[in-house]
This record gives C-alpha cells, sequence and structure tokens, in this order.
C-alpha cells in the first residue's frame, strides 16, 4: 500500500513539474512573439537576451533562397515540393521583415542562367509563381504590400506575364511594404541594360557625358521602382557563398550573411541571428570612422 502511495505521488510530481515547464516555455513563446510584434525584438534565452534596435533595422534586405531541391531530397520527397516549401517560407519571411519595419525584400527567384535546368523543373517554377501570386493579390492588398516583378521576363510564358501584370497593378498604389521577385534576372544585363539605355538617350540629345552620374545611372537600372534600390543585408542559405550574378552593382556595400540552412528551414530565429550579426556590424562604406 505505501509503495502504491509513493508511486502515485511520484507521478502526481512528475506530472505537475511538466506542466509548469510547458506553462513557462508557452509564457516564452507568446513573450518572443509579442515582444517581436511590439518592436522590442529581444531574442535568445531570457538570462542572455539580445536586442535588436529599431534605429539600426536594415531598410531593404535582399535574399537568394538557395536549397530547395536539397531540402526536398534530404526528405524524400519531390523537387517541385522543396520549391512549394520555399515559396512559403518566402511569403513568410516576408511578412517578417515587413513587422520588424523593414521595407523592402528581394528575392532571388530565378535566375537567367536557370533556363538551363531541366525543362520540366522549369514549367514547375513558372506554374509555382504564376499560382502563388494569383492566390495572394487579395493577400498583397489586405497588408498593403506593393508586388514588383524585374528581370528579362522575354522567355516567361504569356499566362504568367499576364498574372505578373494584374498583381502589379493591383499593388502599385502601396508605399511602406515592398516585395521585388527577380525573375529571369542577371546582375550582368541589368547593368548593361542600363549602358546601352544611357547610349541611347545622349544619342537622341536627351542627356550629355556631364550628367551621367551614379544617381542617373541607378534610374536606369531596374531596381529603380524601389525607393532603396541598393540591399543594405543579402542573405544567402544553404551554405554557398557567392552573389551568382544577383544585383551586381546594388550590393557595391552590402553586407552580407552566409547562412548554411537550407532555404525552407530558414524560419524566424535564423533570420533574426542574421540580424544581430548585420546590427553589430560597423558600415564604414570605405571611409574610415
Amino acid at each position: 500500500m505505501l509503495s502504491l502511495l509513493c508511486c502515485f505521488l511520484f507521478f502526481l510530481s512528475f506530472l505537475v513539474h511538466s506542466c509548469l515547464r510547458l506553462r513557462t516555455q508557452a509564457k516564452r513563446s507568446l513573450k518572443d512573439e509579442k515582444e517581436i510584434d511590439e518592436g522590442a525584438y529581444v531574442v535568445g534565452e531570457e538570462e542572455t537576451p539580445t536586442r535588436l534596435l529599431r534605429e539600426l533595422m536594415p531598410r531593404h534586405v535582399a535574399v537568394i533562397m538557395d536549397g530547395n531541391r536539397r531540402w526536398a531530397e534530404r526528405a524524400g520527397l519531390l523537387t517541385s515540393q522543396g520549391h512549394e516549401a520555399g515559396a512559403k517560407r518566402l511569403l513568410e519571411f516576408a511578412e517578417l521583415c515587413f513587422k520588424l519595419g523593414i521595407e523592402t525584400v528581394s528575392a532571388f527567384a530565378f535566375s537567367t542562367e536557370n533556363w538551363g535546368r531541366h525543362k520540366i523543373e522549369v514549367k514547375c517554377l513558372m506554374s509555382l509563381i504564376q499560382r502563388y501570386l494569383k492566390s495572394k493579390i487579395q493577400f498583397f492588398q489586405s497588408e498593403e504590400i506593393r508586388v514588383s516583378v524585374i528581370g528579362n521576363l522575354e522567355k516567361i510564358p504569356e499566362s504568367l506575364l499576364g498574372i505578373i501584370k494584374e498583381t502589379e497593378e493591383a499593388t502599385m498604389r502601396y508605399k511602406k511594404k515592398h516585395l521585388i521577385l527577380a525573375i529571369d534576372y542577371s546582375g550582368r544585363s541589368d547593368i548593361l541594360h542600363a549602358c546601352k539605355s544611357i547610349v541611347k538617350k545622349s544619342q537622341q540629345g536627351l542627356i550629355r557625358e556631364e550628367d551621367v552620374d551614379e544617381t542617373l545611372f541607378e534610374q536606369e537600372l531596374l531596381t529603380k521602382c524601389t525607393e532603396f534600390p541598393s540591399p543594405d543585408l543579402l542573405i544567402r542559405t544553404s551554405g554557398e557563398q557567392r552573389i551568382s550574378n544577383f544585383l551586381l552593382w546594388q550590393l557595391a556595400y552590402t553586407e552580407l550573411f552566409f547562412s548554411p540552412v537550407l532555404w525552407p528551414d530558414f524560419d524566424k530565429y535564423k533570420f533574426l541571428e542574421a540580424l544581430i550579426s548585420y546590427q553589430r556590424r560597423e558600415r564604414r562604406f570605405g571611409c574610415r570612422i
């Protein structure tokens, strides 16, 4: 009888301890969410918090979403399912950026070089982009998110071009949140296009040689659609450490953060780690301070 009573008391003690631990974890989770919502941005354990400062938050974050195929392969899924998970992660990432006060998010969705991939994968990517844009137009409007697509677009399917135009027109009046999708984009082609445009305008007598400076040149780049054409922070996932022909002019003084995490697994806490790293850096833009 005594042994049964001891077992019961031990079980009751274990149950109470487990409930208290779960309650504490839930409170901490809610606390983290509340702090992120209200702008306190405390990251990490309560004993050693790290505070992100609003005044040091980047205005423009660019991301190279690498690792979707590897993520799918490791999970035993189809490549298309990896890209699907990557698209979902992008929307979550953009929402968090805007919640934190970051005004512009640029995502490298499809590079010019990606046309060299298997035709089935390319077709699936085009279909995925079209489906996501079409299904999220009302969401972008309700959240007042402006969506712009930059790139060559000459090879883009007509059906996708129609959705791109519809999305851009439906969201073009929004100012505070801007999501830029780079599709069939090449940094080198962007610069060449700007050069050709300036030469053409010069031949037409619209500009003179002395008019050409960095400000004028940036007005000829595809990122002229945003108030902040040069990203403050570039994040690339999956462990690769290169910029792969993305925003070559615009990244001149951008802070780079390379994460070993595959893009579909790049969650809120991984992003906050990148922001902590960014805010600890001293940005001198080539000058001594």
